[in-house]
């Protein structure tokens, strides 16, 4: 028997053309298509004003192959954390973000990851599949029911800074964002989502051929290419001179500044060379910078620098103008803080 397709792989004109082949009127897909995107239902029955027997017709020919919530956890600062079981019984984490101005959903894109940066926890589970548009959609409606339901406010923010690299998944990353920006999904502002990668150039470029309208942010850590080699093996074919130069085509094409993250850590990169290599860098293509707290993953192999540290890259970055802001993570007790998702839950 062969297995239904998932509705939501149709667009809306391959919606309607279904409809009219079997006899039905166009419209009927126009009707479907706002019942699964406007009002993400589930379930074929939900769709209230489609009459019983297409709804039956619906089901006998199509499924929703919907996410749901396996776990959800909360922690002392109101983070809450989702594990996310996929139709193939699959997992996948984000998390909700609270501070008092906006609740922020952090998203997946990928089912595990393939890149080994060795401070990510999520690092350490490979790469299973990419994620469907559906399924980072539905990340998003989740997180916006949960922003509304314990903080009394829509979603403000969303990132791609979940598990996986968006840009590894990059169609399915790309219509997520469509449907999720569209009048006809959740018509959110673009300017409102940020894209976090370890930085792959070719792709970056693409991006910026593209011409969205998102945000984009760098996993950085380090602007010395023997240290960052160490911490993220991509950095080996992915140079950071080739990155640059990716970055300054993305600002030559969309006028956006691009975010660098970067962690401090202990012995690793918080010398005044490691310093003045960022500052060197900020100064050859429009950036701000955030400095984020370290969250260890058990192994000891990475530790938080110390505050002077910290303090010393603030002054350096502020001393040349360029914007830095210090991240103090969230949701550490439950490890959905940065770096810390792994499926612990599943």
């Amino acid at each position: 028997m062969t297995a239904k397709k998932d509705i939501r792989a149709l667009t809306k004109t391959e919606l309607r053309d279904f409809f009219i082949s079997k006899g039905h009127k166009a419209f009927r897909g126009n009707q479907v298509y706002a019942w699964l995107w406007g009002k993400a239902v589930h379930h074929f029955e939900d769709m209230t004003n489609i009459s019983k027997d297409t709804r039956q017709f619906l089901s006998d020919n199509f499924v929703i192959n919907h996410i749901k919530v396996d776990n959800l956890q909360r922690a002392k600062d109101g983070t809450i954390k989702n594990a996310i079981k996929l139709h193939d019984g699959l997992v996948v984490e984000s998390v909700l973000i609270p501070t008092e101005s906006r609740t922020t959903a952090c998203v997946s894109s990928q089912v595990g990851c393939s890149l080994n940066c060795h401070f990510c926890a999520t690092a350490r589970l490979k790469r299973m599949r990419n994620l469907n548009p559906d399924e980072i959609y539905d990340q998003v409606v989740i997180i916006n029911q949960q922003s509304q339901l314990y903080h009394q406010r829509k979603l403000s923010n969303i990132v791609f800074m979940g598990m996986g690299e968006p840009l590894l998944n990059y169609k399915n990353v790309l219509e997520a964002i469509d449907k999720i920006t569209s009048d006809e999904g959740l018509a959110m502002s673009p300017k409102r989502i940020t894209l976090s990668t370890v930085g792959l150039p070719k792709m970056i470029k693409k991006l910026a051929d593209a011409d969205v309208k998102f945000n984009l942010a760098v996993s950085l850590h380090s602007a010395i290419d023997e240290v960052r080699s160490k911490m993220m093996p991509i950095n080996e074919v992915s140079p950071i001179a080739d990155l640059l130069a990716a970055l300054q085509y993305w600002y030559a094409k969309t006028k956006s500044r691009i975010t660098f993250e970067y962690v401090v850590w202990k012995d690793i990169n918080d010398r005044q060379a490691d310093i003045n290599a960022l500052v060197n860098l900020c100064k050859q293509v429009p950036v701000k910078v955030n400095l984020i707290e370290y969250n260890a993953i058990d192994d000891g192999l990475f530790q938080q620098a110390a505050p002077q540290a910290i303090a010393n890259y603030v002054k350096a970055l502020e001393n040349n103008h360029i914007v830095v802001n210090v991240r103090h993570s969230r949701g550490k007790d439950i490890d959905a803080a940065c770096g810390q998702l792994a499926n612990k839950m599943a």
